[in-house]
């Protein structure tokens, strides 16, 4: 069935690879670029996928935006975790419809937002942010990435102290992981999951003792290179420019 743009959805407004819009689509409105302006409103009972012209005759296409556009484009104050990284971090955290799953530190929301997407409908993300201001902004990123009914944000230290028992995993990414692995042991099942994201060796190192010495097992430590291919006939290679080094990504499982 063909799925067509209401008013007050977002679409992902498609000029090429480089230049994506997210926006929602507003009766009377009309959306301004460098190419021209957009009457939003044309869009409504379109299909997905419609191409639309701008008053300068360049043409855009509307996209439905997916779980990758929501994380990319998502409002923020500091740096993200990025799809990549999210991929293996959901892999190796086996999160799932169902799920339930503590994570910390919230940031703008970007992880979380991935998480939630994964364990609904009946999973849970309980996610501690120490800094107010970021808990308003993962609110209002996880409102629109309609996924906020599944989160459960606290104002909460996560390093004196995790509230939930049971959990499925516990996701770390921040400064100082190794002081919350013996609370993570506490809030796993067994054989439960812990995936920390650190961008420097020298906390990847404080944490692999901290999870052996609080009884984990299988711990392994990976980074993951990201480089796209320039894929056009006679000039086809690797791009010049390429997402290296953005952090180490450890896991390990708990044991009883």
């Amino acid at each position: 069935m063909p799925q067509r743009i209401h008013e007050g959805e977002d679409i992902l407004l498609y000029l090429d690879r480089k230049r994506t819009y997210l926006i929602k689509v507003e009766e009377g409105k009309s959306f301004h670029t460098h190419k021209g302006f957009i009457q939003l409103d044309e869009l409504i009972g379109k299909d997905y996928g419609t191409r639309i012209a701008s008053s300068a005759n360049v043409e855009f296409v509307a996209l439905k935006p997916t779980l990758r556009d929501y994380v990319l484009k998502i409002r923020r104050r500091t740096q993200i975790t990025y799809p990549k990284d999210i991929a293996l971090i959901l892999m190796f955290s086996n999160a799932g419809p169902g799920s339930q799953i503590v994570e910390s530190g919230t940031g703008a929301g970007a992880l979380t937002t991935a998480i939630a997407y994964h364990i609904r409908p009946t999973g849970h993300v309980y996610t501690y942010e120490i800094r107010p201001e970021f808990i308003e902004l993962a609110e209002k990123n996880l409102e629109r990435a309609g996924v906020s009914e599944y989160v459960t944000i606290k104002n909460k230290d996560v390093t004196e102290g995790i509230d939930e028992t049971e959990m499925d995993a516990v996701l770390l990414d921040l400064a100082t992981p190794w002081l919350v692995i013996p609370h993570a042991y506490k809030a796993l099942g067994g054989s439960g999951l812990l995936v920390s994201f650190s961008p420097t060796i020298d906390q990847v190192q404080k944490t692999a003792e901290a999870l052996k010495e609080s009884g984990f097992v299988d711990i392994q430590t990976i980074e993951c290179l990201m480089r796209g291919m320039q894929t056009e006939r006679g000039k086809t290679r690797p791009q010049t420019l390429m997402t290296a080094h953005t952090g180490y990504i450890t896991h390990a499982r708990k044991a009883l």
